[in-house]
């Protein structure tokens, strides 16, 4: 059993390789490139200022990554489920009755907004810092190397409606030999210099920042390169288990990027013109064109894992109420994760080409990314604190230490990032603040109408004792109705008995509710309470990660006296038509957004899986 656990770990360690590290295991390709040629602020290419940004790069792998993601942050899981909206949705749990709860809650609206902004830009420059390796190979290739980026890029998104089941066995092996190559590159050029080793001592990190305090503070803004994609580890642990992550980390990420930072140290230390392109100078020239291959696969897989972050990140905002329902497809039999938003696929791929030829290059692209990653790990933080004193019941003192060290560290990263907003970081934080308020007023939107809807609905006691004197031939079969307030009469149960002047033999109040919790047990996801002869009131419980599948939901009512049989029933569904109004809780242009999310969402019967051809939809207008 013992040998088998340790087998199992590292399968999914291996797994882990091709979808958590992808993007971190990238960033080799432009950091120190852009630290010391970037267009904005570079850094001058001393030994001094090798050595100190080495160090740099190393504590901040250990301390951001390592201690505050690995060891810190991936304990504070949602039942096994890590990301900010997971993170979210826990902290928010603890603390609903709390004055600040709608604060938290807005933190981590704009924590998962942000993530979109890095969505969008990590295909873009991992891709086109991967492709601008053929100019090393051969100027030839310059004036072909942006419509290469978008050829590959294109094909990636259009590749997304098949899925990855097929081709995600060999992201891992490929993502093993990616950390290979970059681990043996950069053990053969430290091999020619290794007085570079020196920088892992962290006084040359220090002595840095004294020298130069200000060049310091602008090369934090490129040093972050480095730590993109620390977000992941945390987001995917619920893929793989905690341990696996960890394992894959240790044994072959970390050494594998530190050998590589180093190797290319070493480089600049006795060729400081290979500055032009240092990652494809670490080759021997006979190797560039199957590393800049090999590159290139490495960051459609990076590609790959934060477009499959995506969906999922939306399929959890879905659930939790903070976006509408839109179409989503399963691209596998066996793996519930593997999930295909088409709407969601194709807006990432415009904003991703709009990127690649606005930007057109990798170092003009770095401008634009660090915003988006280091907004998100300040705001983690300061959720993961929220964790740490109201779930484990830790005391004030070890919290604000350990929190508020790994916050100075955040925030110091992402002051040094604002002072790009107008060289390019402005594109993340405009995303991020349409994605924050798009969620925000559907949220809103959905709690003023089922307000509206209360209001002007009648009590289902009251009307279940109204129609019990009522004398009429019943209509055989099954009638669900579905509603979010299980207390009060459906408006689509008025106007069914409006139109067809009687009731179905049996008459079902339907209510789904999304739970703070990833996944929901089968014997636990259906409760049934009778309410006379011909009224029964159920309530379907999905958890945030679960797949809605009503259908198969509802076959569990059997086993509480209420046996369904699909085609002998009928679900009755409210088409709500909105109409905005003046000095309504919301401004004018908010309701007018919120109508306009609403009469595109898609619709219940497909979100929920229910068949076409046993749905009812029946109309009513709702003045907000």
């Amino acid at each position: 059993m013992s040998e088998h656990i340790k087998s199992s770990k590292s399968v999914l360690a291996l797994a882990a390789l091709g979808v958590v590290y992808g993007d971190i295991g990238t960033s080799p390709l432009y950091t120190i490139k852009e630290i010391f040629a970037g267009a904005h602020h570079p850094v001058p290419i001393t030994p001094d200022n090798i050595l100190g940004i080495l160090s740099l790069i190393f504590w901040s792998l250990i301390i951001v990554v390592t201690l505050k993601y690995v060891v810190f942050v991936m304990r504070a899981d949602n039942r096994g489920e890590g990301g900010i909206m997971a993170l979210m949705a826990l902290v928010l749990r603890g603390a609903a009755d709390r004055p600040y709860a709608k604060l938290l809650m807005l933190f981590g609206l704009f924590g998962a907004a942000l993530f979109y902004g890095d969505s969008v830009i990590t295909p873009a420059i991992s891709v086109l810092s991967a492709v601008e390796g053929l100019e090393i190979v051969t100027p030839a290739f310059k004036p072909y190397i942006l419509p290469i980026a978008l050829s590959v890029l294109i094909a990636l998104f259009v590749m997304q409606k098949y899925g990855t089941s097929k081709i995600g066995k060999l992201f891992g092996p490929i993502m093993v030999l990616w950390f290979s190559c970059l681990g043996i590159l950069g053990l053969i050029n430290i091999a020619n210099s290794p007085q570079v080793l020196a920088a892992l001592n962290p006084i040359y990190a220090l002595r840095y920042f004294i020298t130069d305090p200000v060049l310091g503070f602008f090369s934090l803004g490129a040093s972050v390169l480095a730590l993109t994609g620390a977000e992941a580890l945390y987001a995917d642990m619920g893929h793989f288990g905690r341990k696996p992550v960890q394992i894959a980390w240790f044994g072959l990420v970390l050494p594998g990027l530190v050998l590589n930072y180093y190797g290319q140290g070493a480089l600049l230390l006795s060729h400081p013109e290979a500055i032009a392109n240092p990652f494809y100078l670490l080759a021997p020239s006979w190797a560039l064109l199957p590393m800049v291959i090999l590159a290139t696969i490495a960051t459609v897989i990076a590609s790959q894992a934060v477009i499959s972050g995506t969906f999922s990140i939306t399929q959890q905002a879905i659930q939790l109420g903070y976006a509408p329902r839109m179409e989503v497809q399963h691209t596998s039999g066996k793996e519930i994760g593997q999930i295909y938003l088409p709407g969601m696929n194709y807006a990432l791929l415009i904003a991703v080409a709009v990127l690649v030829v606005g930007f057109g290059s990798s170092s003009k692209l770095a401008a634009a990314y660090g915003i988006a990653v280091t907004g998100t790990m300040v705001i983690t933080t300061l959720l993961a604190f929220v964790v740490v004193r109201k779930s484990w019941g830790w005391g004030w003192a070890p919290s604000i230490a350990v929190a508020g060290a790994f916050l100075a560290v955040d925030f110091v990263y992402f002051s040094a990032n604002l002072v790009k907003v107008h060289e390019g970081g402005w594109f993340p934080l405009l995303l991020g603040l349409g994605v924050f308020t798009l969620m925000l007023t559907w949220k809103q939107g959905r709690q003023l109408l089922y307000k509206r809807i209360s209001t002007e609905a009648m009590p289902l006691t009251q009307f279940i004792e109204n129609t019990s004197s009522l004398s009429f031939n019943p209509i055989a079969g099954t009638a669900i109705f579905m509603t979010p307030n299980a207390e009060m009469t459906p408006h689509a149960l008025l106007h069914s008995l409006k139109h067809y002047k009687s009731l179905h033999e049996r008459v079902v109040i339907l209510t789904v509710e999304t739970l703070d919790f990833p996944y929901v047990e089968e014997d636990q996801r259906v409760m049934v309470e009778q309410l006379n002869n011909n009224f029964y009131r159920v309530k379907v419980k999905f958890g945030f990660m679960d797949q809605p599948y009503l259908p198969k939901a509802l076959e569990s009512c059997a086993s509480h006296g209420l046996p369904l049989e699909l085609m002998e029933t009928s679900f009755f569904l409210g088409r709500e038509t909105l109409i905005p109004k003046v000095g309504s809780e919301m401004a004018l242009w908010r309701e007018k957004l919120f109508v306009t999310m609403f009469r595109n969402a898609g619709s219940a019967a497909s979100y929920f899986k229910i068949p076409p051809n046993r749905v009812v939809e029946l109309g009513a207008q709702v003045v907000l």
